[in-house]
């Protein structure tokens, strides 16, 4: 009964019970209208054509348009109406003008140091090819004078990562989508308590919705009690006016300006193996400590005056030399960057297609979840079959089941054309990596479907000859020896049709998972 109880007043329970009532309420009073009243059918349809075709003229993917506009014409009241509350790519209309507005200034605050993009070019050309793409279409710049360090586990990410929170002597910015209480958090509390207590100015975002079951209500008002700048972006509110789709799913921390901390690890014991699920938990992370931290700080800044709505600040005071004066070491070419839902531009989609459009050799990717579109498919397959050695690594436990068969469900058409896929026995991947010819890798918080890269916001860092490129390739290679057995076109074809059927069936909503 206790259980019971504890499920009942659970808030993700609520939120969903309150949020089904009011769409079946809706649907049921539109279908008794439209019964009782003709001309509201003729309008309906109408409206459900109108929608279809501002459809397919939007610049986004058409596996997306596909399945939206098959809902909507077979059920009409109910896909217009489900269309209009979560299909869209959109989030509240306030984050957004103050997004737009923060947004003007990029441009003037992140200038490109032309003299290290020349000296890309020298080197190589195509590296410098992507590199632009990146400045041009995100708007952030390569560095030198930065060094990065990949860490291959959780684990061992934490470990520096505790170290380099406690040396912070002005400022610590974090942006995480989950935080949940537990070892890992309690640590990092403990720091920040201290810091804040030392005078440093200690800010952190998380995302309302990512933390819908790991923190309660209003959070941030309890770390403000304790002197931490807080906020949650794009609250959580169970109204027929929600928006879902678009969630702040980066993970970073920005310390003194000079260090930065991104990756898939979020602030939570299963990421460092502290709480076992789905196995042993295989994330990784990433430190760039220089000139390039200063991308990092901006994307947290921009992002910490649109949701608090503050006047815009100076972000001068925030540069990497700030309060480091002597010269950054470095050990290549270092961007971090970042992506967005509000415009047209896939950047993370972009930055991945173009790493396996230039290998030469090998690409080696990390990934949760592989849920491919057609462009993703056609290079993965056609670098294959141009004779470039391309390995995925994904769970063999997953975290979402139906995700997982879905995810299974791409192995044959990528084995045919000769990718190699491996399944990670001990447990969950959730590093999100790419690595190529030992010289480009990216790490980040991009994973490989439609969630990700076309309705979240996200961040990854690329590297060009930079140290932590060959540390990415160590790690691919040490996992793929924790593997076992390749997946096989026997496999895939072994499936029953039970599962055959399903997988057909979740290809189709896929857009929507």
């Amino acid at each position: 009964m206790k259980k019971i109880l504890n499920i009942l007043l659970n808030r993700i329970f609520v939120v969903a019970m309150l949020l089904i009532l009011q769409i079946a309420w809706l649907v049921l009073f539109m279908t008794l209208m439209v019964e009782n009243f003709r001309i509201l059918d003729l309008i309906l349809t109408v409206l459900s054509i109108l929608v279809v075709l501002w459809l397919v003229n939007k610049r986004i993917n058409p596996a997306y348009k596909l399945i939206w506009t098959i809902v909507i014409l077979i059920v009409p009241i109910f896909g217009v109406t489900f269309y209009l509350l979560t299909g869209k790519s959109r989030i509240a209309r306030k984050i957004q003008r103050e997004l737009e507005r923060v947004y003007e200034g990029k441009g003037e605050i992140l200038k490109q140091d032309d003299r290290v993009w020349e000296r890309l070019a020298l080197l190589n050309p195509l590296a410098a090819k992507q590199s632009r793409y990146i400045k041009e279409c995100a708007g952030y710049p390569v560095y030198q004078n930065t060094s990065t360090e990949y860490f291959p586990v959780g684990e061992d990410w934490f470990e520096v990562y505790l170290e380099e929170l406690q040396k912070a002597e002005h400022f610590i910015f974090m942006e995480y989508f989950i935080i949940a209480d537990g070892y890992l958090w309690d640590k990092v509390l403990g720091v920040l308590e201290q810091k804040v207590k030392e005078g440093v100015d200690v800010r952190l975002i998380y995302d309302d919705v990512g933390c819908l079951t790991t923190l309660p209500h209003r959070f941030y008002k309890k770390l403000q009690e304790k002197g931490i700048k807080c906020a949650a972006f794009n609250p959580f509110r169970p109204l027929l006016n929600i928006i879902l789709n678009n969630r702040d799913h980066r993970k970073i921390t920005v310390i003194d300006g000079h260090t930065a901390f991104t990756g898939g690890v979020n602030l939570a014991d299963e990421y460092i193996n502290q709480k076992e699920r789905f196995g042993h938990w295989k994330d990784s992370g990433l430190m760039c400590r220089g000139e390039a931290a200063w991308s990092f700080t901006v994307m947290f800044l921009q992002m910490w005056c649109a949701i608090t709505q503050l006047p815009y600040e100076n972000f001068e005071d925030y540069r990497p030399h700030r309060y480091h004066k002597e010269v950054f070491p470095s050990d290549g070419f270092v961007q971090p960057y970042s992506d967005t839902p509000l415009d047209d531009e896939t950047v993370g989609e972009n930055v991945y297609l173009n790493i396996i459009g230039s290998a030469k050799k090998y690409v080696y990717i990390f990934t949760p979840y592989l849920i491919l579109d057609n462009e993703t498919m056609t290079a993965l397959c056609l670098a294959a079959r141009s004779g470039i050695d391309v390995r995925i690594m994904t769970p063999r436990i997953p975290d979402k089941k139906l995700v997982f068969i879905l995810s299974q469900s791409y192995y044959e058409q990528l084995l045919e054309a000769g990718v190699r896929i491996y399944e990670y026995t001990p447990g969950f991947i959730h590093s999100k990596c790419f690595v190529c010819d030992d010289e480009i890798a990216a790490v980040g918080t991009f994973n490989l479907d439609y969630r990700s890269l076309y309705l979240h916001f996200e961040n990854g860092c690329w590297m060009y000859k930079s140290r932590a490129v060959l540390q990415v390739k160590e790690d691919t290679l040490d996992t793929m020896h924790l593997c076992g057995e390749e997946m096989t076109l026997e496999f895939c074809r072994g499936r029953n049709i039970a599962v055959r059927a399903l997988q057909s069936v979740l290809r189709l909503f896929s857009p929507m998972l």
